[in-house]
């Protein structure tokens, strides 16, 4: 029998297997303050290999469960997605690249007809107060 997900999370898509290192990361993921990078989950779950890590973020990823956010530096940055939002708003600092996630407050921006929304990534981009 498969361990649930943590309380706030959002429920697996049908026939998705959650093994223990999605869990764990999904877990080291909602717990964090801001997204991290992968040397940053690397460092922070020391059990699991680079190559497992890149699989279970892509799967994460795919599921809707985990967001990636490419920054200005290229570097991929990794947060639990929201359960109750297709919004995911961030902001990242131009100097360190800390990436923290934000409460979106507008809606998608009108689109022309027959177009759909799935999401919307809001980026804003400046300084943090330690690199200001």
């Amino acid at each position: 029998m498969p361990n649930p997900l943590p309380p706030d999370s959002s429920p697996l898509p049908a026939g998705a297997r959650l093994t223990p290192a999605r869990r764990t990361v999904l877990a080291h993921l909602r717990a964090a303050s801001a997204a991290l990078s992968h040397p940053e989950l690397l460092a922070a779950l020391p059990q699991l290999d680079k190559v497992t890590l890149y699989r279970t973020l892509d799967w994460l990823v795919a599921q809707g469960l985990v967001h990636r956010l490419i920054g200005e530096d290229r570097v991929g940055r990794f947060h639990a997605a929201a359960a109750d939002s297709a919004a995911d708003a961030h902001f990242q600092c131009l100097r360190c690249g800390r990436t923290l996630c934000l409460t979106a407050s507008e809606p998608a921006p009108k689109l022309p007809p027959g177009f759909r929304v799935e999401r919307v990534e809001i980026v804003v981009r400046g300084y943090c107060p330690d690199c200001s």
